[in-house]
């Protein structure tokens, strides 16, 4: 698909290559744009569900395009922050649906890099309300945080990854970022350790074995 805006332009890049180029001027984004996002991302969700077919897990264009939107505008507000605030929530919808497996992977195509350009903003100014935000957005797609810190103790484990699809793509995600805070709550741990069965030393040598006595 041939990009013809900073948007687009943006979304594209980061996709292929993992890399940003960070346009200086904020604009809104039209509706036209956000069609041809929506398009372009049922692609990507398509290519990436060979990995994980699954007959209960579609595509959810609003979520999909509603996580570009707040990534695209994050990293535009890193480097434009004069005359910004009054327009955050703005910039930074909220989605309108509830979160489900389907959204919450639609979304996570562009989500999934929030927490890289999340830790520069702290870095930068640790009382930013927008860092506050965007952990927000983390905490709730916390598949997308995976690796970042987030306080995640009201979280029914149980229930969050009853799905089959999306506990194997949780569990593979937190051994990829070698997610010690999760890795180690005991009922993530018992699923690890089970998934690992003889071959612990080889996927995680240094994970520990947590029950809930030595927690």
């Amino acid at each position: 698909m041939e990009a013809r805006s900073p948007f687009l332009d943006t979304i594209f890049l980061l996709r292929n290559s993992g890399s940003m180029t960070v346009f200086s001027n904020l604009q809104e984004i039209s509706k036209k744009e956000e069609q041809e996002a929506g398009a372009y991302f049922e692609t990507e969700f398509e290519k990436e569900q060979l990995e994980f077919l699954s007959a209960g897990i579609h595509y959810q264009q609003e979520a999909a395009v509603w996580g570009a939107k707040v990534l695209y505008h994050s990293a535009q507000l890193y480097l434009i922050r004069e005359n910004t605030a009054k327009d955050l929530d703005k910039l930074i919808p909220k989605l309108k649906i509830n979160p489900d497996v389907s959204s919450i992977l639609s979304a996570d195509l562009s989500l999934r890099f929030l927490p890289q350009i999340t830790s520069v903003l702290q870095a930068a100014d640790p009382n930013d309300p927008l860092v506050k935000i965007l952990e927000d957005i983390l905490t709730k797609f916390h598949y997308s945080g995976i690796g970042y810190q987030l306080n995640l103790e009201k979280v029914n484990w149980e229930k969050e990854l009853q799905d089959k699809t999306y506990r194997k793509l949780y569990l593979e995600r937190i051994v990829e970022k070698k997610a010690y805070a999760l890795a180690e709550i005991p009922y993530i741990n018992q699923l690890l350790m089970a998934e690992f069965g003889l071959y612990k030393e080889v996927f995680w040598k240094e994970l520990k074995i947590i029950t809930e006595e030595n927690e």
